[in-house]
């Protein structure tokens, strides 16, 4: 694990990012600092990750010239609202592709599926612990294919270059403009509340109106996406008219 000395995050401000050559994962490393109480907000960039994770477990292939980046953040909040972290995330990811690509090719599936052109380009991954203040400390994962596509993907998936003609950024200049995104979200958050993160992140919604599949373990679930929860959760109206409020699952619309 070799890396350079931790620089300014681009935006003046906010946590310093440490770039490291060659990481297991940069989620571990965070959970690692922070176990060993080392809470002090910082980002760890990978720009080779052996082992990255996604949601429940899954693989998640980063491949060289694609943003690897954890940032350990430390909150006083319950869990439940804790956990709203990952739409902010989703906002600064959408700000971050916006920046290289068309706005109107970018979207947000539920629950944290940044997309462009419809298609998968990123993974978000929030896990917690307590820290010893008593509060929790966060590791917000985030995955984006700056450079290119996974190989082997359960999905249809994209990256950067099929939407532009320029070389896309490197994982340094990407996470700037992430960093930079995820502090102005984040003091929306903080300041406003979670209302204003969900009219956001519903002005970026991919699919809301539309019929969906939700797979929630062992059930299946179909019906319209009719938006956020107060608390996150997708509204999902029932063939028969029930409301039915999916709190954690994958959501399918079409061939997404």
């Amino acid at each position: 694990m070799t890396g350079g000395p931790p620089f300014d995050n681009g935006a003046g401000k906010g946590p310093p990012v440490v770039v490291l050559d060659e990481i297991d994962s940069t989620n571990a490393e965070v959970r690692r600092r922070a176990e060993a109480g080392r809470t002090e907000s910082v980002w760890i960039v990978g720009l080779r990750q052996t082992s990255g994770r996604g949601r429940r477990g899954r693989a998640w292939e980063t491949g060289d010239g694609n943003l690897a980046a954890t940032l350990l953040l430390t909150i006083d909040k319950p869990p439940a609202e804790a956990a709203q972290v990952s739409f902010v995330a989703a906002l600064a990811v959408a700000d971050l592709l916006a920046a290289y690509v068309p706005e109107r090719l970018v979207s947000l599936k539920w629950p944290n599926d940044p997309m462009v052109g419809g298609l998968k380009i990123s993974g978000i991954l929030i896990e917690s612990g307590k820290s010893p203040d008593g509060g929790l400390w966060l590791a917000v994962g985030i995955g984006v294919n700056l450079a290119r596509k996974p190989i082997d993907s359960e999905r249809p998936t994209t990256a950067l270059p099929t939407w532009r003609a320029e070389p896309p950024p490197t994982p340094v200049e990407a996470i700037g403009v992430l960093a930079a995104s995820f502090d102005r979200w984040l003091d929306v958050w903080l300041r406003l509340g979670f209302p204003a993160i969900a009219d956001a992140w519903t002005a970026k919604a991919h699919g809301l109106g539309e019929p969906c599949v939700a797979r929630l373990g062992t059930e299946t679930v179909e019906g319209i996406a009719e938006g956020l929860d107060g608390d996150g959760a997708l509204r999902l109206r029932l063939a028969d008219g029930q409301l039915r409020r999916i709190t954690a699952g994958d959501v399918f619309f079409g061939a997404s």
